[in-house]
């Protein structure tokens, strides 16, 4: 599982003093720290910084606090030497961080939405394969996606390139997989999708047949033939028809 950072859970303790002319800008930033679910390694940080600069923090998996200038160092051994000091900043690694997180994953880390899947023909980038496959995944959540190239079974490493995961901006991802290759009689070629949300893998077929929407265009064509060599049989009978019935008058 990646690691869950600190954005996810963070409060920002501002404080600002202000003077005649100049300001003076304190925050405190706090974060939570876990790589599992079952939180075992929380962990607690809480910044201290002024005027952009961090002159000390305190780490739960320390206990204690870390100076960084020499007004940090002075406030560290202070705190550090506070067993009531360093308790109450302890607390907050189940008062604040586990009870926040474990509201984090029913309802927000656990989520997933499974890719939609296709693979469609394209032009190949190079000469050096006459044909080229991309297998494009679409809509799924979260990040963290493995697209794989099949023949016959047996994964290609070769020729293949794929794009970055690419957000959407509506908290879905999609990715696309480009195979160049030279095709071969009889032969199954696969994309394989490895998601969060699809831990069996998802395997999709290319389907060599003609797309659907160019044999609807095929079929379109071949009816209006078929029905213009009709109406044009039909035009052939008919005058024949005439003929044969007319009537010869001699002139004068």
């Amino acid at each position: 599982m990646s690691t869950l950072y600190s954005s996810c859970i963070r409060a920002l303790i501002l404080l600002t003093v202000l003077s005649d002319i100049d300001g003076y800008f304190l925050h405190f930033q706090r974060e939570c720290r876990y790589t599992s679910k079952d939180l075992h390694d929380i962990e607690f940080i809480e910044r201290r910084i002024f005027n952009k600069l961090e002159y000390g923090r305190y780490n739960s998996s320390l206990n204690e606090f870390i100076g960084y200038t020499e007004f940090g160092v002075y406030n560290a051994e202070r705190l550090n030497a506070d067993p009531a000091a360093l308790a109450s900043m302890l607390s907050n690694r189940d008062g604040y961080c586990k009870s926040n997180a474990e509201k984090y994953y029913p309802n927000m880390l656990d989520k997933t939405v499974e890719p939609s899947v296709e693979i469609v023909s394209s032009h190949p980038a190079t000469s050096k394969h006459p044909a080229m496959l991309v297998c494009s995944a679409y809509d799924f959540y979260p990040q963290g996606i493995k697209v794989t190239w099949l023949r016959d079974g047996e994964e290609v490493t070769s020729d293949v390139t794929s794009t970055e995961e690419l957000a959407d901006g509506d908290w879905y991802y999609q990715i696309h997989s480009y195979l160049e290759y030279t095709p071969k009689s009889g032969e199954t070629i696969s994309c394989k999708v490895e998601h969060s949300s699809v831990p069996q893998g998802k395997v999709v077929n290319w389907d060599s047949s003609m797309p659907e929407a160019e044999r609807n265009k095929v079929i379109i064509g071949a009816s209006a033939l078929v029905l213009g060599l009709i109406i044009t049989i039909a035009g052939v009978v008919y005058y024949k028809k005439k003929s044969t019935g007319r009537i010869l008058v001699p002139s004068s």
